[in-house]
């Protein structure tokens, strides 16, 4: 098992930064993908963005190119997400995940990939 805690949302004026940390804790021994998900009201949950173990390899969802980052200090167990330029349209809670058992070279962008999800945070950015 996999234990995985958020921090950092909170509320921001459009172009505002804020930056979000996932500490997990448990069973962390051995290599596992972290991702980004988030999800608005009434819309359904998607990707934000995902790193590899080694951090060799991310991805983003064309939404937040340029602006996200996604990175990862496994001395610590934690993922952060640094949100940049932020918009009214990234409102949302924001969820980290973790697949412990992805393998292949692109990283999984489904939620239903993941294993263990933290219970969010809320970003709120207003314009």
């Amino acid at each position: 098992q996999v234990q995985l805690v958020e921090s950092g949302g909170g509320l921001v004026q459009a172009g505002g930064s804020l930056s979000l940390s996932c500490t997990a804790s448990g069973r962390t021994f051995r290599p596992y993908v972290m991702g980004w998900f988030r999800q608005a009201p009434g819309k359904e949950r998607e990707f934000v963005a995902a790193i590899s173990w080694s951090s060799s390899s991310t991805s983003y969802t064309n939404s937040v190119k340029g602006r996200f980052a996604i990175s990862r200090d496994n001395a610590k167990n934690t993922a952060y997400l640094r949100m940049n330029s932020l918009k009214p349209e990234d409102t949302a809670v924001y969820y980290c995940a973790a697949d412990v058992n992805w393998s292949l070279p692109v990283l999984p962008a489904t939620a239903r990939s993941y294993d263990y999800w933290g219970q969010g945070t809320q970003v709120t950015v207003s314009s």
